[in-house]
């Protein structure tokens, strides 16, 4: 970490309970290594909240020793569902659950706090523009991406030219709620999965935490019977799982098989509609020992059904620093910004 001469940008990256905080220099170096991070007051309301992160910002500038006057734009990523500019969903979201919230415009706010531009992504984006660019390095505005963040939910994102497909509403690259086949996924007497959203048999209804505790261990506990993780609740048990599988425990490993199965077909989905460079896993099912990690990527793999053509010069990979994946993407969105071109003339007259 340290001061620098030049223009910088700011990302921040919003959680339910931690704002993370980064600073990216124009020529495209970071000034901070790992998590800046300060509680991010989302329970309390927007005003709070607003005002948690401006205290990010004004923090992570005081700790790299970057004036002020030297910072361009911002980027912010806040858990969706949301409007591409920032409006928080009018049904609300896991994190955003007062009323309050619902319709807010959470970048616009944090732009007049600011008074500075700020850039919007939802955390999904934002992770995975920051895996499109750290993987690809100067290749990046060359190359393509899909990625699957697998979290309490499933978030993910499409990476098209080293930029996020946004789409028109904001809400491209939500690949938890893409449909998958679940023949030879599910087991003979597996019941369909159901998401939070309404669906049933989508890819986060398997691939998320919350798929975990609503469906798969119900169902799995009732073919492991006496096992230890049938004594907890249901949360804790979901959470408790992933250390099981590490071990090789085999109700684990049929969760996370299940749910590497579920990326795959995911993947297979993305690899006829945008026929991306690389896949890039994410989330907290990858932030395990070695061995683990390297058995679900393998197993994702192996469940992603590519053309010869494909498999020859696609990537599958891990998304790097997870941790700081959300606030380092929404700088390079700002960083992003600040270079973009004029839109192209018309080729053809209207």
């Amino acid at each position: 970490m340290g001061g620098v001469d030049g223009p910088v940008v700011v990302g921040l990256d919003n959680g339910g309970t931690s704002n993370n905080a980064t600073v990216l220099t124009v020529d495209g170096r970071f000034l901070v290594d790992g998590l800046v991070e300060i509680p991010s007051e989302v329970l309390a309301g927007p005003e709070a909240a607003i005002e948690a992160l401006a205290r990010a910002f004004d923090g992570v500038l005081a700790l790299t020793g970057v004036p002020r006057g030297q910072v361009r734009a911002v980027g912010l990523d806040t858990p969706g569902p949301a409007s591409a500019t920032g409006v928080i969903s009018s049904r609300g979201s896991t994190n955003f659950s007062q009323p309050a919230w619902r319709g807010f415009d959470v970048r616009g706010a944090l732009e007049r706090r600011l008074g500075l531009p700020v850039v919007y992504h939802n955390d999904g984006n934002a992770a995975a523009l920051y895996a499109h660019h750290a993987y690809f390095g100067g290749e990046a505005m060359r190359r393509s991406s899909v990625s699957a963040i697998v979290g309490t939910g499933l978030g993910g994102g499409v990476v098209e030219s080293g930029r996020v497909v946004a789409g028109a509403a904001g809400m491209a690259g939500e690949l938890g709620h893409v449909h998958i086949p679940l023949t030879g996924l599910l087991a003979p007497d597996q019941p369909v999965p159901t998401c939070a959203c309404g669906f049933a048999g989508d890819a986060e209804s398997v691939a998320s935490l919350t798929g975990i505790a609503r469906n798969l261990l119900p169902y799995w506990l009732t073919r492991y019977p006496g096992h230890p993780l049938a004594a907890e609740p249901p949360a804790r048990a979901a959470k408790l799982v992933r250390g099981y599988g590490e071990r090789g425990d085999a109700l684990a490993r049929e969760v996370f098989t299940q749910q590497a199965m579920a990326l795959g077909r995911l993947f297979t989905v993305a690899a006829n509609f945008t026929d991306p460079h690389a896949y890039f896993v994410g989330g907290g099912v990858v932030e395990a020992e070695p061995e683990f990690r390297d058995w679900f990527l393998a197993t994702v793999r192996e469940h992603t059904v590519l053309r010869a053509e494909q498999a020859a010069v696609a990537t599958f990979a891990l998304v790097p620093e997870r941790d700081t994946a959300g606030a380092r993407g929404a700088a390079i969105a700002a960083l992003e910004a600040l270079r973009a071109e004029p839109a192209p003339r018309p080729l053809v007259g209207g």
